[in-house]
Parts: structure tokens; C-alpha cells; sequence
């Protein structure tokens, strides 16, 4: 998020107007946590993970009490706009403040897991993408040295776009994710080809959310059916996806939407997502991002399958 955050404070200073950084999302906006920025504010941040702003969640900012005292504070600072960075959680929020106080908000997708609608890309997933994808290479090395099954969850309560990225790069035997309840079947018959080819590895991604049940139900089910013909372990990567240095992609798409987002309150446009599609910067309402869900490129799925053999 610190690249989307140079960015919006950036843009702000080009064209001239004040930036004010916002201290622990909603409930600083509730707690009157504002600092007045500038450029320097943000210098050496875009090669930092996580957010200099931080981040926290605000069950006040639920109420009309809280939202009514964040709305003080805006009117005390004079805030002519705000840019949110977040998933549905911001947006629902933002959508809401937005509409009671008919105040020009814009939001940025920020969450690893890929899954707000209105565009292709979020910030944060590309370099998730990466962690899980090198994380699964040195997984490759012990698997290979001893034979062994690995099954390797990733981040994917509601959407298994880290899986299957991870899966294709990483060269995984499989992959479950929550959009396609593939089967347990289809494991057992992945499993008896890549038996039958004499694989020396064999890695199945596993979103935290697949229908088949957690890693370890998995194992055991693996276990029953094969006995001793696979040794197999678990491994859980966790919140590791939600840190380190941010890619390449990540910070060009944190930059290219903290100047639009900048830009579309410049020119009077309010509770929308500014996001990216087909390489082109699209604005989805608010209403429209937090409702509807993006949906898994069935042709990402039948390339995994294809090149796992």
C-alpha cells in the first residue's frame, strides 16, 4: 500500500493541494489521527511492505455515532475528498459515509487476494503471487529430495487467485480453490498419473477456502486411500503472504491508481474504485465492486491441468 500512498500524496502536492495522511484507516478518521503531508512525507516508502499509515479495523465506524464524529473531524480539517485503500470492508464503509455526508470518496483495491470486481489487478496480489511462488520452489527441494506429497495452503478464504497463479508459476500437480469444487476424486486420479510417471515430487496447492476441506482433512483423506505409497506433509504459508518487499507490478499499479484516484476527485467523480482492465484505468461504483465477484479464468485452470501432467 505505501506505493499507492506516495503516489495519492504525490499527485496532491502537483497540483498544489494539501495532502492529509489518515492514521489507522476509519478509526482514525473517528479519533481525529490526521497528519498533514508532503512530498518528503513519503520519500523511501515505495520499496516498503505494509502501510506507513496503518491499518486497523473499527467496529465504531459501523455506527452512526462514530461515522457522525469522523464526519466532524473531516469538516474540522476541511477535507475536500478522501482515497480509501482497501477490499470490501473499506468500500462498504466508504460507500456509506459517502452517501450520508455527500462527500467525494475514491477508492483503491488493496488485498493479496485478488477478489474485488472492477478490476484485473489489486494491489498487493502480484507480489503475494511471489512470496507463495518462492516459498513453493524450496518446498520443490525437500519434496524431491525425499518423495514426498506436499500439500501447501495459501491465502484464499472466497477466491483461489493466489492458487492458481502460484500453481501454474511454481509448476504445481494440482490446485483447489473455492469458485470449483474440483473433487476429492480428482485428486485421487492426480495423483495415481503422477504415481504412474514416477514423479520424484509432488506439490497440490490448496486455497484456504476450498470445498474439500483444510490441508490436514487432505492428508488423512490421501492417507486412506493410498496407505504407505505417499509420505505426506502440510505446510500452512500464512500471513508471510502479507509481507515483504513489494514486485515490480505492484508498485506500478499502486502508482498508476493513487495518481488516477487523485485525479478522478480533481474532476468530480465520487464513490467509485478506480482499478485497472485490460491494461486501461476503469472506474466500477462502489456498489458494484463490493457486490458483485470476479470470476476465475476458466482457461488459467485448463492450463494448469494441462501443463501438471
Amino acid at each position: 500500500m505505501n506505493a499507492a500512498i506516495r503516489a495519492v500524496i504525490r499527485t496532491c502536492v502537483y497540483y498544489g493541494i494539501t495532502p492529509f495522511g489518515i492514521y489507522q484507516g476509519y478509526d482514525g478518521l473517528i479519533k481525529n489521527k490526521f497528519k498533514k503531508m508532503n512530498a518528503g512525507s513519503v520519500k523511501h516508502i515505495i520499496h516498503q511492505g505494509g502501510t506507513i499509515l496503518k491499518s486497523a479495523r473499527s467496529l465504531e465506524f459501523k455506527t452512526k455515532e462514530g461515522r457522525q464524529q469522523a464526519w466532524k473531524n473531516v469538516k474540522e480539517h476541511d477535507l475536500d475528498g478522501l482515497v480509501v485503500i482497501g477490499g470490501d470492508g473499506t468500500f462498504n464503509g466508504a460507500m456509506v459515509f459517502g452517501e450520508e455526508h455527500d462527500f467525494p470518496i475514491v477508492g483503491i483495491p488493496g488485498t493479496i487476494d485478488n477478489d474485488i470486481y472492477g478490476t484485473d489487478f489489486t494491489v498487493g496480489f502480484d507480489t503475494a503471487v511471489n512470496t507463495v511462488v518462492d516459498a513453493v520452489d524450496q518446498i520443490r527441494d525437500t519434496a524431491t529430495s525425499h518423495n514426498r506429497l506436499f500439500f501447501i495452503e495459501v491465502m484464499g478464504r472466497d477466491a483461489g487467485f493466489i492458487a492458481v497463479y502460484s500453481g501454474i508459476a511454481a509448476g504445481s500437480e494440482e490446485v483447489l480453490i473455492p469458485e470449483k469444487d474440483r473433487g476429492i476424486e480428482q485428486l485421487f486420479e492426480s495423483l495415481d498419473r503422477t504415481s504412474q510417471r514416477q514423479k520424484s515430487s509432488r506439490l497440490v496447492l490448496v486455497a484456504e477456502g476450498d470445498r474439500n476441506g483444510s490441508v490436514y482433512d487432505l492428508e488423512d483423506e490421501v492417507k486412506e486411500r493410498f496407505g504407505d505409497r505417499y509420505e505426506t506433509k502440510v505446510t500452512i504459508l500464512g500471513h508471510v503472504q502479507r509481507g515483504g518487499r513489494p514486485s515490480c507490478a505492484d508498485r506500478v499499479l499502486a502508482s498508476r491508481l493513487g495518481v488516477n484516484a487523485v485525479e478522478a476527485l480533481m474532476d468530480g467523480r465520487r464513490n467509485e474504485m478506480v482499478g485497472v482492465r485490460n491494461r486501461k484505468v476503469k472506474f466500477t461504483a462502489f456498489e458494484k465492486a463490493t457486490k458483485q465477484n470476479p470470476e476465475m479464468d476458466d482457461e488459467l485452470l485448463r492450463i494448469a491441468d494441462i501443463i501438471s501432467i
